[in-house]
């Protein structure tokens, strides 16, 4: 019996390991990933998975995939590999479907891999799988789990239709990354079993396979399908709102009980000593952190619709009129703009705000050019206005010519199509935001 366990692990450890040689001579740039899996015989899955830190395969259905058609092989290692570097098995846990999370997942990884030019992997799509892609790129934009989820998450598709998506994109076996989320509610694995790798590190070598990417360039580029542009916007730093928000305070004394600022001891000595006079009466001044002026820069030119603009606004407005988030006299500036600025507006309370997002007609849609808001701000600040501001939201689909010059404030770019953005465009001083 051990015998030939240890032969069943043999001819599985051989067969995979040259599955992995011929995937590392295709694709040199996935060698990060590939080295950070190792490979564990597991008779407990169907065929084979990950725990993120091995891939754990069953020794039969290696050796008979391998057998009937050996590229399948190449294929599924990849497969899992992908589900890796986009760090699908961590978001297990943060959402509530795990049938549609891992349908989610699937769809994202096979969709990458049907997209690249590698002899190795190479199969013909599906009538059914073609006409699949075609409907989620126009609904979602990039094929990212996460997108994905939302879709299926949003429409009742009929239940033999999830169940036939599910067979035709399904690869690799995803017990392991219940198991991964079983132990994390139990305080983590043993470190005496070595542990899981965290999404962290896995995101590091995500960005590892990236810089490889880029490097070799050229034909490695273009045969690597959407893997670049998947990757890249994966790895985009998404800040929120809440987080932003803090970058554009201003401390100021404000006319209000301050209970924080003086000596209980001195009070309560001189009721003490005269029955009803306290010594120190609390200060009716209190130093606040809070907005006093703040731009939002709406892009209207053709490329950005109606609808989109509206969710901003909502969104914007139920986050920045929260409780204590501008001081009692504010002034929100809003201007509406494509290649010049079209409409200005100043806003100085929540009302006036909801109103503008309901019966909001946007005035431009013509071309995209940001720097004329920069200027018509600095202009401002010349006059003598604007002198509290501290920051500036551009809301744009992010295809414009963005100004050189940093401006004395601090600017965010919010963009409504994350699958538009090239990064590399948006200058390095800009913070860059992502609607969800």
């Amino acid at each position: 019996m051990m015998r030939e366990r240890s032969k069943l692990e043999e001819t599985g450890e051989k067969l995979l390991r040259n599955a992995k040689t011929e995937l590392y001579l295709a694709m040199r740039f996935m060698g990060p990933a590939l080295m950070s899996l190792g490979t564990v015989m597991d008779t407990g899955t169907r065929s084979m998975g990950t725990d993120a830190k091995d891939l754990r395969y069953q020794p039969v259905w290696v050796m008979q995939t391998y057998m009937e058609h050996p590229y399948i092989l190449s294929r599924v290692y990849l497969h899992t590999i992908m589900h890796c570097i986009f760090r699908h098995m961590y978001g297990l846990d943060t959402h509530t479907d795990h049938e549609l999370w891992d349908l989610s997942c699937d769809i994202a990884a096979e969709s990458v891999i049907d997209s690249m030019d590698y002899e190795v992997v190479r199969r013909t799509p599906s009538d059914f799988r073609e006409e699949w892609y075609g409907i989620l790129s126009r609904e979602a934009g990039v094929l990212t789990a996460e997108r994905l989820y939302r879709y299926f998450y949003e429409r009742e598709l009929p239940y033999d239709l999830l169940v036939r998506l599910t067979a035709e994109f399904r690869a690799d076996d995803h017990v392991f990354w219940e198991q991964m989320a079983d132990d994390e509610k139990k305080g983590g694995r043993d470190p005496r079993d070595g542990g899981f790798p965290s999404e962290e590190e896995w995101k590091k070598t995500a960005k590892r396979v990236q810089s490889e990417l880029f490097r070799e360039g050229g034909k490695a580029g273009s045969e690597a399908g959407d893997l670049t542009r998947v990757l890249g916007f994966e790895l985009k730093e998404r800040l929120k709102y809440r987080d932003l928000l803090s970058k554009f305070t201003v401390v100021r004394e404000e006319c209000r009980v301050d209970p924080d600022s003086f000596d209980y001891g001195f009070y309560n000595y001189g009721m003490e000593l005269f029955g009803n006079m306290p010594l120190i009466e609390e200060n009716e001044f209190a130093e606040s952190d809070r907005i006093r002026e703040l731009v939002i820069a709406i892009d209207t030119s053709a490329s950005v619709d109606d609808s989109t603009v509206k969710r901003f606004l909502g969104e914007t407005a139920a986050v920045l009129f929260q409780k204590d988030r501008f001081f009692r006299r504010f002034e929100l500036h809003i201007l509406e703009c494509d290649a010049a600025v079209r409409k200005t507006l100043i806003i100085t309370d929540a009302e006036e705000m909801k109103r503008y997002a309901e019966r909001i007609e946007l005035h431009g849609g013509g071309g995209t050019d940001f720097r004329p808001v920069f200027s018509y701000v600095k202009e401002k600040r010349k006059a003598g206005e604007l002198r509290h501001l501290k920051g500036l939201i551009y809301f744009t689909d992010g295809l414009g010519r963005y100004p050189e010059e940093a401006p004395p404030y601090t600017a965010a770019f919010v963009f409504s199509r994350d699958d538009l953005v090239d990064e590399r465009d948006v200058p390095g001083w800009a913070l860059k935001i992502y609607m969800e």
